[in-house]
């Protein structure tokens, strides 16, 4: 277990820069999950803990202290890549005993047996041991990638995207398994994905890296109902939050094809903020279809998830979404009526894209 911090971090490549003044805490023992786009500097991120490479600027701390000049070996860390890396001629058995059978220090035979099959039992994998693992199927071979890093009892857990090659479903199994393998060890892990499902399940705390720089930390709470400005309002949550340009005037919320008026905490910040350029930030399940609402729209497009529907609504040139029970009627073209919870209403500034709640 193990507490990592990076103090202002930058990392260059040539003329690329991948991070920028990076600032990261990590809690012993936590479940940190850092996630963004292809290309937001995620990897970069993990391999400079990791010890794979050294930061341009800035400093890597492990429980408190400075590892700019350990090697991977020193730091103790286990990485799970999203490549499993195994060895195809090996059984599962001598893929799990290989990293307890170094040359220099060699554990006795039976802690590593004991290990082996502490291991194969919590990542239900008992039944695989004798089995050569290119005949194995890919989410049994991320299960014995995972049982790898197990059996050394690294201080980190670094886990580069493992998920990401494996089918809905079995993806599913494993963020779960994860999860619980996580508490059960007790064990730092960082867990890098560009899947925010992923991040929003599993993380006790989830960091969002846009372009090399970290845009905001929170539980998955605080990030889905209190994101700091439209990049993560609208990268966070499925379907994305609806951003709509407009002013407020006078306790509504007027935009270019409609207006809303505002109620609660909504009609309160609306006086110091008149008139100004803004974005109206709504989640689809705080829209609502009723038929005496203020609002008409059309209906452009239903998706049916099973237990609810993501209907796109039309209001002149604007589309916002609206997800609503499974059992309401709606087709396509079909006149409706919408209004909107202005309590979980979010008001961004147009200028620099921040929430209102999180300026001055």
């Amino acid at each position: 277990m193990a507490h990592i911090e990076l103090k202002n971090v930058t990392k260059k490549f040539g003329s690329h820069t991948a991070l920028t003044g990076l600032n990261l805490d990590i809690a012993d023992g936590e479940f940190f999950v850092l996630l963004g786009e292809t290309g937001a500097g995620k990897t970069t991120t993990l391999r400079l803990i990791a010890g794979l490479e050294k930061p341009t600027e800035g400093q890597v701390f492990i429980d408190g202290v400075d590892v700019a000049d350990w090697g991977a070996a020193e730091r103790d860390v286990a990485l799970v890549l999203q490549q499993y890396s195994l060895y195809p001629r090996y059984t599962v058995r001598e893929n799990l005993e290989f990293p307890l059978k170094p040359k220099i220090r060699r554990l006795p035979d039976a802690e590593i047996k004991d290990r082996v099959a502490r291991a194969a039992r919590t990542l239900r994998i008992e039944h695989l041991l004798d089995r050569k693992t290119d005949r194995l199927s890919g989410g049994e071979m991320q299960r014995v990638s995972i049982g790898r890093a197990i059996v050394r009892k690294p201080r980190v857990f670094l886990m580069d995207e493992p998920l990401s090659a494996l089918d809905a479903k079995l993806r599913e199994a494993l963020r779960t398994e994860l999860k619980n393998l996580q508490m059960q060890l007790g064990a730092t892990f960082l867990f890098v994905t560009h899947d925010q499902i992923e991040a929003m399940s599993m993380g006790d705390k989830v960091g969002v890296l846009n372009h090399g720089r970290i845009v905001q930390t929170g539980t998955p709470h605080e990030i889905y109902n209190n994101p700091r400005d439209t990049y993560v309002a609208s990268f966070v949550g499925s379907p994305p939050m609806n951003l709509i340009d407009g002013r407020l005037v006078e306790n509504r919320a007027v935009m270019a094809n409609f207006e809303l008026p505002l109620s609660g905490g909504a009609a309160r910040t609306g006086g110091a903020t008149d008139g100004r350029p803004l974005v109206f930030g709504i989640r689809p399940e705080d829209v609502y279809l009723e038929s005496g609402a203020p609002v008409e729209a059309r209906v452009h497009d239903v998706e049916n998830h099973g237990v609810e529907k993501i209907v796109t609504l039309r209001v002149g040139d604007a589309m916002l979404r609206a997800t609503v029970p499974a059992r309401t009627a709606v087709e396509i073209e079909q006149p409706v009526r919408f209004a909107w919870n202005s309590d979980k209403m979010v008001m961004f500034d147009k200028g620099s894209g921040v929430s209102l709640r999180h300026t001055g």
